[in-house]
């Protein structure tokens, strides 16, 4: 193995190494995982669109308007499971590929204590629930004819390929392109929150609330890109002249593998004023959410040629970093018609104030570099829910529908990349003291990724079609 040495300096290196692929490592990217909002872990609030900052008169509470405490006037008792399925059909360059991922998690666990007062309510609540769900997949292959590669790509800005014999001392390669590129994506992991609310109602009919959270999860990224020469176009050239041996070049391998550890906490204010019994207004404000990351990250690249042995290269490291999210400030409406619930909502969110921040082993001026990236191209957004919930009279049976879009953040990007979501939900109520909810969500947007850096404007685009199906089972009891 050659010895490895950098054509750039020092801390640049984490970029270079990782911007090339469909996923970045500290970019972009990276800040709207954790700063895009969630789709809800309670079963009543995704059934009725996570339409529920007016409403939230149960546990789902913690995860709306914590204000919505104050109305609890019994012990309740909160827990629920959900199933995501995640699939990605992708054109590349022609060709079609589906993959898909999946995952089950304790969706949420909550508990609210009424205390008894003279005059008005005072309810704490204690909860846990999944804010975020990573699971995601990918696949493309096919044929780039022109002349363009990520080994290209790689010798412009490192010493990977001479490393790995596709390049020669003076770093030129022989490699023009022409090669069959493929590749796969997982990701899984989760965030969750520890939640302690508390609401008090400070005159008739108004309520104000407060939620302190911790935040803790992890996120990890499996990604695998192959270039390989299925035409023989390089049988007999040697990727580096000095060495014969390196005529016959097959294939070039790398795998990226990204964990992140995840601590952080936020807090959120609520304010909910019932208008009689028949609507509701809700107002929240959500602080910056301050994560945690501490990355490491696994970096391995292969060489393969018919007459000589496999040539490896292996790089790791670790950093931490913070991302801090944006304020969410957001409002609802919701009123109630006989036995018909209509509940309608927006938030505003302004994607540019997304930060990093108190990097360690990163370069403060790569830090400072991304924080300009996030302002030139992010812009802000109105999520907008509506929901409905009708009860059968005499029965306990509701039945729920909702539908709901979170615009995409990229300044510019058209309406196909808006994430759109329709739901619907069904819960039953037995004797006035315990429920079954149960919900179903499919949501469905577009994206597109990159193969590598593209420093040269020549990498071909993955364009890719994205559902999501989400089911949650939840039950609640009240004392």
């Amino acid at each position: 193995m050659r010895s490895f040495q950098y054509k750039i300096l020092g801390p640049f290196i984490v970029l270079f190494l990782f911007s090339f692929t469909n996923i970045f490592a500290q970019d972009i990217s990276d800040a709207l995982r954790l700063g895009m909002p969630y789709t809800s872990s309670d079963a009543r609030a995704l059934g009725m669109g996570d339409s529920y900052i007016g409403l939230s008169d149960g546990v789902g509470a913690a995860e709306f308007n914590p204000a919505g405490f104050g109305l609890l006037k019994k012990l309740e008792i909160s827990g629920g499971i959900n199933y995501l399925s995640y699939n990605n059909n992708t054109n590349f360059l022609g060709q079609n590929s589906s993959y898909s991922n999946s995952a089950t998690n304790l969706s949420n666990f909550s508990l609210a204590f009424p205390f008894p007062t003279a005059r008005g309510s005072l309810v704490f609540g204690l909860s846990y629930h999944i804010t975020q769900d990573y699971t995601g997949a990918l696949k493309f292959s096919g044929f780039n004819s022109a002349n363009s590669s990520l080994i290209q790509d790689l010798n412009a800005t490192t010493n990977i390929p001479y490393n790995l014999y596709l390049a020669d001392s003076n770093y030129n390669t022989n490699i023009k392109g022409k090669l069959n590129q493929s590749g796969t994506i997982l990701e899984s992991g989760s965030t969750g929150n520890w939640t302690f609310s508390g609401a008090i109602e400070v005159y008739k009919n108004l309520f104000v609330g407060l939620n302190l959270d911790i935040i803790s999860g992890s996120y990890e990224n499996n990604y695998n890109y192959y270039e390989d020469d299925i035409n023989g176009i390089y049988a007999n050239t040697p990727t580096d002249p000095s060495t014969p041996g390196t005529t016959g070049f097959q294939t070039f391998h790398v795998n990226h593998l990204l964990d992140w550890n995840l601590s952080g906490w936020d807090a959120k204010l609520g304010l909910l004023y019932q208008l009689e019994n028949h609507s509701r207004f809700g107002i929240t404000i959500q602080f910056p959410k301050t994560y945690t990351v501490k990355e490491t990250f696994n970096y391995q690249a292969s060489s393969i040629f018919n007459n000589y042995p496999t040539q490896n290269y292996n790089y790791n490291d670790q950093v931490q970093y913070d991302i801090v999210t944006p304020f969410e400030l957001g409002g609802g409406f919701a009123f109630n018609v006989q036995s018909l619930i209509l509940s309608l909502q927006a938030t505003f969110i302004d994607y540019t104030q997304l930060k990093f921040q108190n990097p360690t082993g990163i370069d403060p001026g790569t830090i400072a570099s991304l924080n300009q990236n996030i302002k030139d191209n992010l812009r802000s957004v109105v999520n907008y829910n509506i929901g409905a919930e009708y009860t059968f009279p005499y029965l306990g049976l509701r039945l729920r529908a909702g539908f709901f879009v979170q615009p995409s953040a990229y300044l510019n990007d058209p309406s196909q990349y808006d994430q759109k979501y329709y739901t619907l939900g069904i819960g039953y109520l037995i004797d006035g003291t315990f429920n079954i909810d149960f919900a179903y969500m499919h949501g469905w947007w577009n994206n597109f990724g990159y193969n590598y850096n593209d420093q040269f404007y020549t990498s071909p685009t993955t364009n890719q079609s994205i559902t999501a199906n989400k089911i949650i089972i939840a039950t609640t009891f009240r004392f």
